[in-house]
């Protein structure tokens, strides 16, 4: 089976330092797309991404972004239509976990960031996407990357779930609204994935083994499984679908509520 084309594609790939955003960025030069490379402080990650992109004969921009502010996100699309061209392809990857903070416990501040980096974050990004692209005249494809916790809540991870929760339904809305304009909007929603957000799970086989014992495949995903995904979604294959969650999770939550 061939790999998908984006032969010709302009890419913004947000938090494409490491993990999921560095294996789409990576993916998505491999299969002929420019690439802008957002960080918000890992320049060194930033830098090894630019080496893949390279590498694999593509264009990259690595851009030093905090997607909470939407002065530095319309900076950021201003400078990557000046230096690459006008975007045809968004992923919205940039994210931060939860702290492990119950809600009584959770103070304001980290509530609203985790809603900032994980749902306006996207927000912005999105809005100044189809902007360009409604000048350009339309067409293009969005992919945010939510996670399970769209659906399956955990303790103490409130703001994460919810701006994962809300992510989904801002991609629904945008499916409707995109639609005239030939956008489309989807979302990836990993489960375990080996990234530095499960860093101890990366570092500690025995961590892994036990972590793992919820999903039925026995085992995490890599982060370029999720990549070969979101290429699929920002490929001309995928063009009959929007507004969908795609889960990739080996099967994590069809196994809730087993043995209640």
């Amino acid at each position: 089976m061939n790999q998908a084309s984006l032969s010709g594609q302009i890419a913004v790939v947000t938090g494409s330092d490491s993990g999921i955003g560095q294996a789409i960025a990576e993916t998505f030069a491999q299969a002929g797309a420019d690439v802008c490379i957002t960080a918000h402080r890992d320049e060194a990650g930033a830098a090894e991404t630019r080496r893949r992109v390279e590498a694999a004969g593509r264009r990259a921009l690595v851009v030093a972004l905090d997607v909470g502010d939407p002065v530095a996100v319309a900076r950021l699309f201003e400078q990557v239509e000046r230096e690459l061209g006008v975007p045809t392809l968004l992923v919205n990857n940039a994210g931060i976990d939860a702290g492990g903070e119950q809600v009584a416990d959770l103070p304001l501040e980290t509530w609203e960031k985790g809603l900032r980096v994980n749902l306006t974050g996207p927000f912005l990004c999105c809005q100044q996407f189809i902007r360009q692209r409604r000048k350009a005249g339309g067409r293009g494809r969005i992919v945010n990357v939510t996670s399970v916790h769209e659906e399956i809540p955990r303790v103490g991870a409130s703001a994460y779930d919810a701006s994962k929760g809300g992510l989904r339904n801002l991609t629904r809305t945008l499916a409707l609204e995109l639609a005239p304009d030939r956008i489309n909007v989807n979302n990836i929603a990993p489960g375990m994935v080996l990234t530095p957000m499960n860093q101890s799970a990366v570092d500690d086989p025995a961590v892994r083994e036990k972590q793992v014992q919820s999903i039925p495949w026995k085992r995490a995903a890599e982060p370029w499984e999720v990549a070969r995904l979101a290429l699929y979604l920002a490929s001309d294959d995928a063009d009959y679908a929007t507004g969908q969650t795609f889960t990739l999770d080996g099967g994590l939550t069809m196994n809730m509520g087993q043995g209640a």
